[in-house]
């Protein structure tokens, strides 16, 4: 059932015939599903030219035509969502549930870029000279390189190839080597709804090969880069020496803060949920919990229960709530927090171990007790560990949420309007949730501060990140 995993460039497929490339891993079994070629420099260079040549021609295509390709691939996608779903669970993991969730998600994001994109209004400002007209308009910026993670294999690329294409960009993207056959399917769906040749390529590699020949090429005019703060640094630092354009979606470590008047179990409940989806391996997951003493007990045993409750398993097998990590680096990444955790004074709640004999389990995991400089309070941990602690005064919670170097997502739980208004203006980071976690959706903006990034995806700045202003001045 999974996918024959191949390049794709100037409308062309192309597949591992004398081409370098590695296995793809189900992380749930270990066993191996596909062979995925990389992509050679000559490969590279003819995505280059490919997306340069066809952009004159996209740039030209009306945006009420190019919204009608789009829509044709929003459908395509949900048309093919079981499959999507399927594969992508096979590779990443994740259980089929959230796979098929995503992909149904991917599907809206591309619709609204569809119609966002015949709303990339100009604007005329009023002259102070008699027969001057001052107008404002924005253009496609041109070729797109586009690098994304394996921890969601469709919505990553899907942001920003549909947000690029919706603009009139062209676009060459490297999605995950871990998780490829997601993007595959998500640029078959594009390619069948009509896209032009060399609008869309997709390719794959050694990231750090693929990048340093598409970013410095003179073709690329912009990179969109989500995935860890180092590679986001390099990669902004070779961007910079273009000055090109560049959005970052990078790392993050984000506080949760529960205050005492708000119902600490109910708390508990909302965000475990959100904690452990995808086993917590996504970017905005809560990874740093401040309870207020009052109602710590209650939070933690809540919270803990819940923990001890999810059915650990394979993301195929009926009844899954979470699945195998990855690969094998985050299981030895969740060991190194769990020990420093104890060594710490920490103590495990729940789980705290590998699990089972085969793949990539790890038992979804608590710790109390754990001080402020300890290794899981201080770096992200993608992965299903939730440390909590509580704290008493809301300018003592405000200064330990806002300690670190990361600002990309944060929440806070009060039943108190003012209190509300006050956490969600004191935490510094792109997206806060106050009671809610739903801060990512098609039409909101979806980016960090500080070295979680710049830039974002969704909402109208989804759309802008992929356009030059320019100001005509007509006499």
């Amino acid at each position: 059932m999974y996918t024959d995993l191949k390049l794709f460039i100037d409308g062309k497929w192309h597949g591992t015939e004398g081409r370098k490339g590695e296995d793809v891993v189900n992380p749930a079994t270990g066993k191996v599903l596909g062979k995925l070629p990389h992509a050679s420099k000559s490969d590279l260079d003819e995505a280059l030219g490919a997306a340069s040549k066809a952009f004159p021609l996209w740039k030209a295509t009306s945006a009420y035509d190019r919204g009608k390709i789009l829509r044709k691939a929003a459908d395509l996608l949900r048309e093919r969502a079981e499959y999507v779903a399927t594969v992508q669970t096979m590779e990443q993991g994740k259980s089929f549930t959230e796979s098929r969730m995503e992909v149904l998600t991917s599907a809206d994001i591309i619709d609204w870029y569809a119609e966002e994109g015949r709303r990339a209004y100009g604007r005329i400002v009023p002259g102070r000279v008699k027969g001057i007209r001052q107008l404002v308009t924005q253009e496609p910026v041109g070729v797109v390189a586009a690098f994304t993670p394996w921890n969601f294999p469709t919505l990553t690329p899907v942001r920003k190839i549909a947000g690029a294409l919706a603009a009139g960009c062209t676009l060459i993207i490297k999605a995950s080597e871990e998780t490829p056959a997601g993007c595959v399917e998500l640029v078959k769906c594009f390619a069948d709804a009509g896209l032009p040749a060399g609008v869309l390529n997709l390719v794959f590699g050694v990231p750090a090969e693929v990048s340093e020949h598409l970013i410095p090429s003179p073709l690329v005019k912009k990179i969109s880069f989500t995935g860890s703060i180092p590679v986001g640094k390099h990669l902004a630092a070779l961007a910079a020496k273009g000055m090109k354009k560049a959005t970052m979606e990078l790392g993050g470590h984000s506080p949760v803060v529960v205050f005492d008047d708000y119902d600490a179990e109910k708390a508990a409940d909302t965000i475990a949920a959100f904690k452990y989806r995808n086993a917590g391996q996504v970017c905005i997951s809560p990874t740093r919990f401040y309870v207020q003493e009052k109602g710590y007990n209650k939070f933690v045993a809540r919270f803990t229960e819940y923990a001890k409750n999810i059915k650990l398993g394979d993301g195929m097998e009926k009844g899954t709530t979470m699945g195998p990590l990855a690969n094998p680096r985050r299981l030895d990444a969740m060991e190194s927090f769990v020990n420093d955790a104890k060594a710490r004074g920490g103590k495990i709640q729940a789980g705290g171990s590998r699990h089972g004999n085969q793949g990539f389990f790890f038992e979804p995991t608590v710790i109390t007790d754990v001080p402020d400089d300890s290794k899981i309070m201080t770096e992200e941990p993608f992965g299903p560990v939730a440390p909590i602690v509580p704290f008493k005064t809301f300018d003592e919670v405000v200064e330990r949420a806002n300690s670190l170097p990361f600002g990309l997502a944060g929440y806070a739980f009060t039943s108190s309007g003012a209190q509300a208004a006050a956490i969600g203006d004191a935490i510094q980071s792109g997206m806060v949730g106050v009671n809610s976690v739903m801060i990512s959706t098609p039409e909101t903006p979806f980016g960090g501060i500080k070295e979680s990034g710049y830039g974002s995806e969704g909402g109208i700045e989804g759309l802008q990140a992929y356009m030059n202003t320019k100001f005509i001045s007509q006499g």
